[in-house]
């Protein structure tokens, strides 16, 4: 998990130095306590261009990630919303964002309908040219992150870069969007965190 951070941390840096000059707009779902984002703005030279709202249903975590905001002096330009990642109205007024984290969620997907539907809906949440950096476990000896791999491909992301942890159980990818951006999401519910990944691929 630790490596899996690092590389997190390493996309979301390229991600900023690669953003135009202004305002980088940031959002993060699922969030934690945001230290793959707030871990990199710490020593990020254009840190104080990110502005970002990041959602998590856990208060203990959103307590302790707008502690980790407060300390980097950035309440300004970051919000911690205590709330449903899962709802697309959360996002509403942060999007189209330049730079999209959805981390850990992918392998807490009932099926690949489900995370066709995630993908699907990136195009609320992402501007055309955004960044998107996930990540996907692997178990059993199947490379799930293939799946998601194929998938973006389909749905008009455009692969930057892609690495797997040391012990390969876990994949960690960048990619751009290159579709439109939808105005308003497909569906109030973006996809469903079921917690249980049974059938996914």
């Amino acid at each position: 998990m630790q490596q899996r951070l690092q590389i997190v941390r390493e996309y979301i840096s390229h991600s900023l130095d690669a953003s135009p000059p202004g305002i980088i707009r940031v959002v993060s779902a699922c969030a934690g306590d945001g230290r793959d984002l707030l871990g990199t703005l710490a020593n990020h030279p254009r840190a104080k261009d990110v502005h970002a709202r990041l959602v998590e249903i856990n208060p203990q975590l959103v307590e302790r990630g707008r502690a980790t905001i407060e300390s980097l002096g950035l309440e300004q330009q970051i919000e911690f919303i205590n709330g449903d990642a899962t709802i697309s109205s959360n996002y509403v007024g942060a999007v189209p964002a330049d730079i999209v984290i959805v981390c850990g969620i992918f392998g807490n997907l009932a099926d690949e309908a489900e995370l066709n539907r995630l993908l699907g809906n990136l195009s609320f949440l992402s501007k055309q040219g955004a960044f998107v950096i996930w990540t996907r476990g692997h178990s059993n000896g199947i490379a799930y992150s293939e799946t998601v791999r194929r998938l973006l491909r389909e749905s008009g992301f455009e692969e930057v870069n892609f690495k797997l942890t040391t012990t390969a159980d876990m994949g960690v990818g960048l990619h751009r969007y290159l579709g439109e951006n939808l105005p308003a999401p497909k569906e109030q519910q973006l996809f469903v965190f079921s917690g249980i990944a049974n059938k996914a691929r």
